[in-house]
């Protein structure tokens, strides 16, 4: 049975522009599931609704064996699911007046009552997974930009997630800093992390995630196995999408 499984999920923008057009997204535990597409697709706004950080038009989301019906739910519920789920945003999201480790605990002692030494003994634990320990009293601005992206996957571990949503996470780093942040979710992988992650990189797509989806147009245009979907994928739009996007990154 899967984990997470969204069905018939639909957003339109202004009443006009349908972002979304009856997407099926199902999730097992211990996958990674790479999310390709064009700008413009739907990939972010996939993610967003289903972290409800936008809110869908229709569409229903499974989690833990429980349904909701997305056009209905509740703040209750959304919390209820939010507080067993984590997003990583493309430009990392720090408090820029907070360090390292605050910006990792602020969330565990606002939202989650946590006492300030068992958020701070979290906090260092989540920082040291990701390589940053040295840097817990750092802030923002001292950081580079693999550095900062780091510290937000830290604080995504340490509310201890069932699922970690990642949204286009290098898509603003060099590439020499782009590595350091596809190790950390490599190891995450490795340790049997969920993941869900919009990306432009196929390596990442091809050797560490287990899916990969093609979306375009607000809909799943194609999806399979990792491997199988990069040595055969069937549909021609897929075939010319990972043809530009292998001559952009040679």
């Amino acid at each position: 049975m899967s984990m997470l499984e969204v069905k018939g999920i639909k957003k339109t923008f202004d009443g006009k522009t349908q972002v979304l057009n009856g997407i099926d997204v199902s999730v097992n535990k211990g996958e990674v599931i790479a999310i390709l597409g064009p700008s413009g697709g739907g990939k972010t706004t996939l993610l967003r609704c289903m972290n409800f950080l936008e809110r869908a038009d229709s569409g229903s989301l499974t989690f833990d064996g429980k349904t909701y019906d997305l056009s209905r739910i509740t703040k209750k519920e959304i919390a209820e699911i939010r507080c067993k789920t984590a997003f990583v945003f493309q430009n990392y999201n720090l408090f820029l007046n907070k360090t390292a480790l605050q910006n990792v605990t602020e969330g565990l002692i606002v939202a989650r009552k946590m006492e300030k030494n068992k958020a701070e003994e979290i906090g260092r634990a989540a920082l040291q997974k990701v390589g940053m320990l040295e840097r817990v009293d750092f802030y923002p601005n001292q950081l580079s930009g693999g550095q900062q992206q780091r510290v937000a996957i830290a604080r995504a571990l340490a509310t201890d997630p069932e699922i970690i949503y990642f949204d286009e996470p290098t898509s603003a780093l060099d590439p020499e800093l782009t590595g350091e942040v596809l190790g950390v979710m490599r190891k995450l992988a490795e340790e049997g992390m969920t993941m869900l992650v919009v990306t432009h990189e196929l390596g990442f797509a091809r050797n560490i995630s287990t899916r990969t989806m093609f979306i375009e147009g607000g809909v799943v245009v194609e999806e399979g196995p990792s491997r199988e979907f990069f040595a055969n994928p069937e549909q021609e739009r897929t075939k010319a999408f990972l043809r530009a996007i292998s001559s952009k990154e040679d």
